[in-house]
Order: structure tokens, then C-alpha cells, then sequence
């Protein structure tokens, strides 16, 4: 989804446990090899033979692909909030290896919503994130503390 202006939802906009779910999408082997090469070149990442001899034992995604990968699926759902920009991950745990040929979809629940005290154009919202496998089984979960604008008040 790409905003030529900046995008409609503000932060009075947001509600406490709004839930939002993304679109499934596959992970190929050639993605995950692609990735690994060019941003993480370990082993296990980055040579599918090698890979088989890894505690894995077969090819994996590296972490940093696995947030690039939800990233990507969170803006089809959240790509609407007008955010500021996003200051923090609190409790991230990779809890699954993400293999060649998962179908995995992004999931968010707004979990808290604070107007700034020293800045009255944004507030802080919190969100609790998973990456999930189609069988429902969490890769990677975290919460993000994001700052996003307020509207203006009116005159």
C-alpha cells in the first residue's frame, strides 16, 4: 500500500485491542538464499548443502530476514497509521526457525496508547506483533513502541 500523502489514520484514530491480520505469503529457498547473501552470509543462511549439516538441518531464514519478512506484512495492515517512526522492540523472541516453503502471515493488537506529555503532536502506541506460521505456530513475537502523529487541535 503506498500513500502519496501521509497516511489517514492519526493517533485519536487508534483503539486499544484492535487486532489486524495480514495476507499469507511463501518463503522461497531462493529468497532466503538471496537475503542471507547480500545482509546476513552465515552459513546456515547462505548454502543450502551446508545447511543440512546445521543443528537445523536444512536451510533457514536469519532473524533479520525473518523482521524484514514482517515488516514488509505489516504494512499491509498498519500501513494506513500515520507514524512518526517507530523508537523500540521490547521482548523479541525468535521462537521457531522460518524454513523454504512456510506460508507465514503477520499479526498486530494494539496494547496500549499514551498521549506524549512533552509533545502534543504524537502519542505512543504499543503494539504486540507475531509473525505466524499458516498452521498458527509463532516464529517471532515482540512488542513495538511506535510514535505516531496526532491531529491538530481545533481552533
Amino acid at each position: 500500500m503506498a500513500w502519496r500523502m501521509r497516511p489517514p489514520r492519526a493517533f485519536e484514530d487508534l483503539v486499544v485491542g484492535e487486532r489486524r491480520q495480514s495476507a499469507v505469503r511463501e518463503v522461497s529457498a531462493e529468497e532466503i538464499l538471496d537475503f542471507a547473501r547480500k545482509w546476513d552470509p552465515q552459513w546456515f543462511h547462505a548454502d543450502a548443502g551446508a545447511a543440512r549439516e546445521s543443528v537445523f538441518g536444512e536451510l533457514v531464514a536469519s532473524g533479520i530476514h525473518v523482521l524484514a519478512i514482517w515488516r514488509q506484512l505489516d504494512h499491509q495492515i498498519n500501513g494506513d497509521i500515520d507514524f512518526v517512526c517507530g523508537v523500540g522492540f521490547d521482548e523479541l523472541r525468535l521462537k521457531r526457525a522460518l524454513r523454504a516453503g512456510d506460508r507465514v502471515f503477520a499479526r498486530s493488537e494494539i496494547v496500549a496508547l499514551r498521549p506524549s506529555s512533552s509533545r502534543p503532536d504524537r502519542g505512543t502506541a504499543i503494539f504486540a506483533y507475531a509473525l505466524l506460521a499458516e498452521a498458527g505456530e509463532e516464529i517471532v513475537t515482540f512488542r513495538s513502541i511506535n510514535l505516531v502523529h496526532r491531529r491538530p487541535p481545533p481552533e
